[in-house]
């Protein structure tokens, strides 16, 4: 397994609804976690990957903005955007500036403040991360988009919407003891069943809710971790993949290829595989995005992700944990930080500090995160 670059420190804000503050004091949030469990100081840091999708943003270019605010002037700071796999997509731009020699040290900071535009601006927004010629002006949303892959789970597998809602009975259930989630209340299958439509056959508690929130992950090279971290966690493998961005040249609704040949990537690196993974992360944006996460990475056979969650093998004392930090579903989904409040908490279990969501002996974690419906994906596996 490769161990050439390392995390050294992970830090998040609260996820919350409306943050009332600006967007380089939420960034500094998570940025002064992770700075405080790196142990390092501002003159440590080689270089600066900021993640965000602008478009919810007022400000232009925030990377200069917030590399000023922490404190990170002269060295060079970069903007990446994949929407909701920004920094995924930062931690592997971040992987290269290092194995490349460039830096030693690279902050990866993901924020959004989705707040600061209206709601049906920002589902406007959503919609054109579609073709803007052929889908975006025919109402495409993102429930419509996930409700056709649970029409398309249902009518391949006989997958039935009891099934998404026991993925979000689970998601409530660790959503409760996460301090830093938006949604921090248990959900019954009765409540999640009998909730109002937003997109059939999703509901209410099928999706995901908009946040405001920031991360930070901080990476370091092999080298430079053992010098200056006690905890190093290392990037054992990483994969990524991209989509048609029209659904129309999909190969399939039962589940998203960019995840599968993703994962495929990131196992071949690490040298492991699914039945390797001691606790995952997986992007929950709807329900159904965790039912075909089980598939695509490999921990059950099509088809047979529901039988993983009716038997409670994703629980935390299942065979394979998954998203027991509450997930997108709990937590929100702040697009830009997203991923890297995933990497967080899967640093977290192979640290062995989680806390009442530890999965016990947990060395090897993955995070799955994906951009859009399905056009970008990544996975990154971690180890002790």
């Amino acid at each position: 397994m490769p161990k050439d670059v390392a995390v050294i420190g992970v830090g998040q804000s609260a996820f919350v609804r409306g943050y009332q503050g600006s967007i380089r004091e939420l960034a500094f949030e998570a940025f002064r976690e992770a700075m405080q469990d790196a142990a390092i100081t501002v003159k440590d840091v080689g270089a600066s990957v900021v993640c965000s999708a602008p478009e919810y943003d007022k400000q232009r270019t925030p990377s200069g903005l917030i590399a000023e605010y922490l404190g990170l002037n002269p060295q060079p700071t970069f903007i990446v955007e994949n929407v909701c796999s920004s920094s995924t997509s930062g931690i592997r731009v971040a992987y290269g500036l290092i194995k490349s020699g460039l830096h030693d040290v690279v902050v990866v900071l993901g924020f959004q403040k989705m707040s600061e535009i209206t709601s049906a601006d920002s589902q406007e927004r959503m919609g054109r991360g579609a073709d803007i010629m052929f889908e975006s002006p025919f109402g495409t949303l993102m429930p419509a988009y996930y409700a056709m892959h649970a029409r398309g789970h249902f009518a391949k597998y006989g997958t039935t919407e009891e099934d998404l809602a026991l993925i979000r009975v689970k998601a409530a259930s660790y959503g409760v003891l996460n301090e830093k989630a938006v949604y921090r209340k248990a959900v019954t299958l009765e409540q999640a069943m009998e909730a109002g439509p937003v997109c059939s056959p999703l509901k209410v508690f099928d999706c995901c809710a908009n946040a405001d929130g920031a991360s930070c992950v901080i990476m370091a090279s092999a080298d430079k971790a053992k010098e200056i971290c006690k905890e190093p966690v290392y990037i054992l493998g990483l994969g990524a993949a991209t989509a048609p961005m029209n659904v129309t040249g999909r190969t399939t609704f039962a589940g998203l290829d960019c995840a599968r040949l993703a994962a495929k990537e990131a196992y071949e690196m690490a040298g492991v595989g699914p039945q390797d993974i001691d606790v995952a992360e997986v992007h929950d944006c709807f329900t159904i995005a965790e039912m075909m996460a089980y598939e695509m990475l490999g921990f059950a056979e099509p088809g047979k992700g529901p039988e993983l969650i009716r038997n409670r093998e994703t629980y935390k004392e299942g065979k394979i944990p998954v998203n027991v930090d509450g997930g997108l579903l709990s937590k929100g989904h702040p697009i830009g930080a997203t991923g890297g409040s995933q990497v967080r908490t899967i640093v977290l279990q192979l640290r062995n500090k989680a806390g009442a969501i530890q999965v016990p002996g947990a060395e090897i974690g993955l995070v799955h995160n994906i951009g859009g419906v399905g056009i970008y994906g990544n996975v990154i596996i971690f180890g002790r």
